[in-house]
């Protein structure tokens, strides 16, 4: 008949004895005894009485019996399986029994934001509030560090280039809408939880509009200009072809004055006259042809000039979205490193950092990574979760980055 198996330490654990199971680093206290029938008397087998550590392997080592796995298994089948093989090992007519006493639970491992991080044992009713404390509670700050003075000004850094880098995105938006040519800004999804993001969108929208109607007002008076050269160009071609006609008809008189002349039937003052006429109308078709020239000369000026304005503001936006890239690229780079100075110095204290008054928007996260099945699995938990042997429990600082 088995002995009752004294698990003492189990009845508080984290779960009941015939459900918690052995893993490396657990310590069992075994005794073994055998009942020997013919002689009525117990014999106690203390060449296997002690204490036993769980390898790395899940093994342990008994004398005389040899190595055990005992890994995943409870202490009550372990007991029964020491019995099994000591009455097959030494043929024996009595089933031995054995006691397996869990007398240490597998050590518990506290890490991250704690002031003494390391293995410490485990005792039953753990929560993560109590592990924490074996850890010495939060990091606290050493003597001498300036913890205030390094957050203060390294989240006044970040504060101003957080700001810089939102208008730069803005401004980036703004940019690649007018390129676009389109009417409205679309805003940044980097700036979607931003408070300041209306007020920067409506005021790069006011400044496209402003700069849309200036550009606007530019083309429409070479426009005009354009429509005023044009009808002089029409203007002064309609002049001309009267001029001509004028010409023709000026012309077509002084050769039948010069026939009459020619048989003394007019005066030559007549022709003298008509050739004057043809002289006035030459030159006033000069100069109809030069100011037809000159307007022609100004409407392709216009023309040249309205591309020019086209061309320059395509260029200037290309500019200006070119180096709202570079400056973008350079704030973001100072803000990572701003960034990266606020954490160092909230690391260098993780109970201030917890503190609401410091306004640094960092919230202390509590994770427990527990072995199932060969697996690592990582559990979201707080201060009360409770805590089981091998788990190790991580205090990590989780920044709000802006």
């Amino acid at each position: 008949m088995a002995l009752g198996l004294v698990l003492g330490l189990l009845h508080s654990g984290p779960a009941r004895a015939d459900e918690y199971r052995l893993d490396v680093l657990d310590k069992l206290r075994i005794r073994v005894v055998e009942w020997q029938t013919a002689e009525g008397a117990v014999r106690d087998w203390s060449a296997l009485s002690g204490d036993y550590a769980v390898g790395t392997s899940g093994q342990i080592s008994l004398p005389l019996v040899g190595e055990l796995p005992v890994a995943g298994k409870t202490t009550a089948e372990v007991a029964a399986e020491i019995g099994d093989r000591m009455q097959k090992l030494f043929a024996l007519r009595d089933l031995p029994s054995a006691s397996v006493e869990l007398a240490q639970y597998r050590p518990i491992y506290v890490a991250g934001g704690v002031q003494d991080p390391g293995e410490y044992p485990f005792a039953p009713s753990m929560t993560v509030l109590k592990a924490i404390s074996l850890g010495g509670g939060l990091r606290r700050g050493e003597a001498g560090q300036r913890f205030a003075r390094d957050f203060i000004r390294a989240d006044g850094d970040a504060s101003v280039l957080v700001a810089e880098r939102n208008r730069l995105l803005v401004r980036r938006a703004r940019l690649q809408a007018e390129i676009a040519k389109k009417d409205k800004i679309a805003p940044p999804g980097e700036l979607k939880d931003a408070p300041d993001q209306t007020s920067l969108v409506e005021s790069e929208t006011a400044l496209m509009e402003s700069r849309d109607r200036r550009q606007k007002v530019q083309l429409a008076a070479l426009a005009d200009l354009k429509a005023l050269l044009q009808n002089e160009i029409d203007s002064l071609a309609k002049k001309s072809e009267t001029q001509a006609r004028q010409l023709s008809l000026v012309d077509e008189d002084l050769k039948k004055v010069e026939s009459l002349t020619e048989k003394g039937l007019t005066v030559s003052s007549r022709k003298l006259s008509l050739e004057q006429r043809i002289a006035d109308v030459q030159a006033s078709l000069l100069d109809i042809d030069t100011a037809s020239l000159k307007a022609k000369q100004d409407a392709s000026k216009a023309n040249q000039d309205e591309t020019n304005l086209k061309n320059d503001w395509d260029a200037m936006l290309a500019q200006e979205l070119q180096n709202t890239e570079r400056e973008l690229e350079a704030v973001t780079l100072k803000l990572s490193t701003s960034q990266k100075l606020v954490s160092e110095a909230l690391l260098q204290s993780t109970e201030a950092a917890a503190t609401k008054e410091n306004g640094s928007g960092a919230d202390i996260a509590y994770v427990i990574v527990r072995q199932k099945d060969g697996q690592a699995t990582e559990i979201t938990a707080d201060e009360t979760t409770e805590v089981l042997p091998g788990d190790v429990v991580k205090v990590q600082l989780n920044m709000a980055m802006r």
